[in-house]
């Protein structure tokens, strides 16, 4: 439990039953995916970087998929 509350903090941060720090938190991880979508789909299109590009793509869509799922499971305290 340590290791995830070192790589996802402000899943944590979610107080149990309080709805409005779930949205928030889960809006953060949202705007941390299409940010760095964004600045992943720019750099891809170089042809030697777009490998690199779509691995650090797809770890970036399970960091925030992760993070939401522990979110959730901290907001309905099944995260002690």
């Amino acid at each position: 439990m340590d290791i995830l509350k070192k790589i996802w903090p402000t899943a944590f941060a979610v107080k149990k039953k309080d709805v409005v720090s779930l949205i928030i938190q889960i809006l953060i991880f949202i705007v941390i995916c299409v940010v760095g979508g964004l600045l992943i789909g720019l750099l891809a299109g170089i042809p030697v970087v777009n490998v690199i590009c779509g691995i650090l793509g797809a770890a970036l869509d399970i960091y925030g998929v992760v993070g939401i799922v522990l979110c959730v499971l901290q907001f309905l305290d099944v995260l002690k």
